[in-house]
């Protein structure tokens, strides 16, 4: 049993340490960005078109004269923005809606699941394209986008853990005794489905980044002069071949920062799956 434990854990660690380790890259970039860049970001320089990676300008220049480095360091800032905040949406919406239909079932339970099928019959992606459309492209039309098209996801984690849950001996016992069961959702049942959504929530985090870099690069997401990684490599395509930093140092720190978000929940599912998983 020890030695089970020990192989968990040790698993564990080493994605999480790896996670780390890519996440650190976009982190320090977007906490650095918050009140300096090596130059401004939006500013155009004729004069340093396409210049290669060197001293001066680490990561080059892109077809505007603007330091890729400092482009870069604006878009990890609002993917970071974007990807948080989408999650906070959709965790709020799914709360509200999953935890009602797991504790109450019935007609409220069918209501949820209509809607939260109806939704997730169609792609993700397509109904958030379909949504800024309409609503306009915007940063903050993108975050509700997502946390919309996401919503149904958690939903279904709250729902299938809160039918669980609720059947536990010291839940009948808080109904029975008549607590409210908005006290029951929230206090007694919610906290034990932290070990459900961690995992869910850093899976979350990479998917809506992904889903706002494909927004961007067909031009609905983070709109000019701001910077995202999807608008960048939207921008730098053309140049690929003649300037490909355009598009590595971009990539790689989107790259970075998915396949982090991937190492460090399957650390969390490791760690809070009994016995580790499969």
């Amino acid at each position: 049993m020890n030695l089970n434990k020990n192989t968990v854990n040790s698993r564990a660690k080493r994605f999480y340490i790896i996670g780390l380790i890519l996440l650190s890259f976009v982190v320090i970039a977007f906490l650095i960005s918050l009140f300096w860049t090596p130059y401004d970001p939006y500013v155009t320089d004729a004069s340093s078109k396409l210049l290669p990676p060197s001293a001066e300008h680490l990561f080059g220049t892109d077809n505007f004269g603007r330091d890729v480095l400092s482009r870069v360091m604006c878009a990890a800032k609002f993917t970071v923005f974007i990807s948080i905040a989408g999650v906070v949406i959709a965790l709020f919406l799914g709360t509200v809606t999953g935890l009602p239909a797991g504790y109450f079932g019935g007609f409220t339970d069918r209501s949820v699941m209509l809607v939260n099928n109806s939704i997730m019959c169609f792609p993700g992606i397509l109904l958030a394209l379909v949504a800024v459309a309409v609503f306009g492209a915007s940063m903050f039309n993108v975050v509700w986008a997502l946390g919309l098209v996401f919503a149904p996801t958690y939903a279904r984690v709250y729902r299938s853990g809160t039918i669980e849950i609720k059947e536990y001996d010291y839940i009948t016992h808080a109904r029975v005794m008549g607590v409210r069961p908005a006290r029951i959702m929230l206090l007694h049942i919610l906290p034990n489905l932290v070990p459900q959504l961690l995992p869910a929530t850093v899976i979350g985090l990479a998917n809506m980044t992904l889903f706002e870099s494909g927004m961007s690069y067909l031009g609905l997401g983070v709109q000019p002069p701001d910077a995202s990684f999807g608008k960048i490599l939207a921008e730098s395509q053309a140049y690929i071949r003649v300037a490909p930093w355009l598009v590595i140092f971009p990539s790689l720190m989107l790259i970075f920062y998915i396949l982090g978000l991937y190492f460090v929940s399957e650390g969390m599912r490791v760690s809070l799956t009994k016995g580790g998983g499969n």
